[in-house]
């Protein structure tokens, strides 16, 4: 059986990231801060109550786990960093709070988990991003959000080689303008129409794709 586990499960992208893992028969080891609102989706669906930002934690949680071999690894968690968008109007604890979120705490679950991932026959070691990270597209404010993003991209860039030793596919994935609380009711796509494309997208994924940013429909996005 393969299994996934997936960050920021109990809504949004991450709730239905469950849906589709738990439909394709897999296992899913489904973490959350608030793990009861997956209760009665069908499926073998283990819930984890997890803070991202809690590093002890995080690694709590791998020790758990270290019998596990996890095919897919979904950073999926993150905030919008919701400071102004114009200078003269940036709040730096906002900053603080969206690259914890965002960027440091996807880096400490791949660190605690990159031997479940290498473990197993998938060996993918995926990243939630956005277009709004890459640099090339870069055309307005939001700068938290957007450098919180650029700066998990580089990340994930760096762990493409840095385990080139265990053989892990690490890619980072743009879902999309979705319409979720972050991405709100003018969002292009639904949830529905999101993450089958992005779990395709996955399922697709082999050793050449190695380092690569795509968009949900299996486009590469530049850096």
């Amino acid at each position: 059986m393969s299994t996934v586990l997936i960050t920021g499960a109990a809504r949004g992208l991450g709730l239905d990231f469950v849906k589709q893992y738990a439909a394709k028969g897999w296992r899913v080891h489904a973490c959350a801060r608030a793990p009861d609102a997956l209760k009665g989706i069908e499926g073998d669906i283990q819930t984890h109550r997890l803070e991202v930002t809690d590093y002890e934690a995080v690694k709590a949680l791998a020790r758990e786990l270290s019998g596990e071999a996890i095919d897919v690894l979904i950073c999926n968690a993150g905030i919008s960093g919701k400071e102004a968008t114009v200078l003269g109007s940036i709040d730096p604890a906002t900053w603080r709070e969206t690259f914890e979120v965002n960027t440091l705490a996807p880096l400490m679950m791949a660190e605690a988990f990159v031997d479940h991932v290498a473990r197993s026959k998938d060996r993918k070691l995926i990243a939630i991003s956005s277009r709004l990270g890459s640099i090339t597209h870069c055309n307005s404010g939001r700068y938290a959000y957007r450098a919180s993003k650029t700066a998990l991209n580089m990340e994930w860039k760096g762990l493409s080689s840095d385990t080139a030793d265990k053989k892990l596919i690490c890619v980072v994935l743009h879902p999309g303008w979705v319409q979720t609380d972050m991405g709100g009711g003018q969002a292009t796509l639904t949830i529905e129409q999101s993450v089958p494309s992005v779990v395709k997208v996955i399922d697709g994924l082999r050793p050449a794709d190695n380092g690569r940013f795509f968009n949900y429909d299996g486009s590469e996005i530049p850096w």
